[in-house]
């Protein structure tokens, strides 16, 4: 078994087919498909099965993905600690995030991170779920996770650095009509037409508790990719229920912004394995760290002075 071998097989499973990851890899089909039969000799066990058109992993190829990943990420960590050496900080670190922390804090921690290693790409994948952003730092898919929780993040076998908590807050668009004070109260959400987020997330079942006590609001659209729901908002179809890192730019867009109590909370956190990490990895959880010790408290920092609640 070598390196190639294994980067050859993790193609085929993240793309799904042999014709597909000879694309990808610019190899020709034959060669990477004699490449994977020589790996399952050398192992004795099929990795793939056949399923009409479709290749599914064997349990012998579900266990194989997540320590393959592992070989080629050290390999690859052996060679920067060479760069290093050299004066070079090249590379490329692999992270998933959500869509809210991926606005703040992840902003803030690459921008300091970049100082270190400004060569470093970043490849940021997406995820709507804590499972998701947890799953793919188990199986070594990502060095790295952001992720939004309602409850604090446990999951013993990973390093969790918290990060911050973020409250919810309501972005209506100009003119509408809203208390002239910074919050305002779920009782208030009456008449308000909402555009929401799926079912699963925390600003979803906040709307939810708030239509099941009996305030007459309505939910105008449903929306998957958070990035479209800030313009409805201010074309005025709707107002919304957001995680309080979307009030930066919701005010710098002519938005305003209102906390929402009772308070309901986003708590962030960054994950990694707790071994087998890059350099640049290393250093952006370090970077991770440094945030959590110096950001307050969502709801202890003074209202006029808090990056993230007017």
């Amino acid at each position: 078994m070598d390196a190639r071998q294994l980067r050859y097989f993790l193609a085929v499973v993240d793309q799904g087919s042999v014709n597909r990851a000879a694309e990808t890899l610019l190899i020709a089909q034959p060669s990477l498909s004699q490449s994977i039969s020589a790996l399952e000799r050398e192992l004795g066990v099929p990795l793939f099965h056949r399923v009409g058109r479709r290749l599914v992993l064997s349990d012998a190829g579900e266990t194989l993905v997540g320590p393959a990943r592992v070989v080629l990420r050290d390999l690859e960590d052996a060679k920067a600690s060479v760069d290093a050496l050299k004066g070079l900080r090249a590379g490329r670190v692999d992270l998933i995030t959500m869509p809210s922390p991926g606005i703040e804090p992840l902003t803030t921690i690459l921008t300091s991170f970049s100082r270190t290693y400004p060569s470093v790409t970043v490849n940021a994948e997406a995820a709507f779920t804590p499972e998701e952003v947890l799953h793919a730092v188990r199986t070594g898919v990502c060095e790295v996770g952001i992720l939004g929780s309602p409850a604090e993040v446990r999951a013993p076998e990973l390093d969790v650095v918290e990060l911050e908590s973020q409250p919810l807050i309501l972005i209506s668009g100009p003119g509408a009509e809203t208390p002239s004070r910074p919050e305002i109260r779920r009782s208030e959400l009456s008449g308000f037409r909402l555009i929401v987020s799926q079912r699963g997330s925390l600003m979803r079942t906040l709307v939810d508790e708030v239509l099941a006590s009996g305030v007459d609001a309505t939910i105008v659209a449903e929306v998957a990719h958070r990035t479209s729901i800030l313009p409805m908002v201010l074309s005025g179809f709707g107002q919304a229920v957001m995680p309080s890192s979307w009030a930066p730019s919701a005010r710098q867009s002519g938005a305003t912004v209102h906390r929402i109590v009772p308070e309901s909370y986003l708590h962030i956190a960054a994950v990694c394995r707790r071994t087998h990490l890059t350099p640049p990895a290393r250093t952006l959880m370090d970077e991770a760290r440094k945030y959590a010790e110096r950001t307050p408290a969502a709801w202890d920092a003074p209202a006029a002075e808090s990056p993230h609640i007017s």
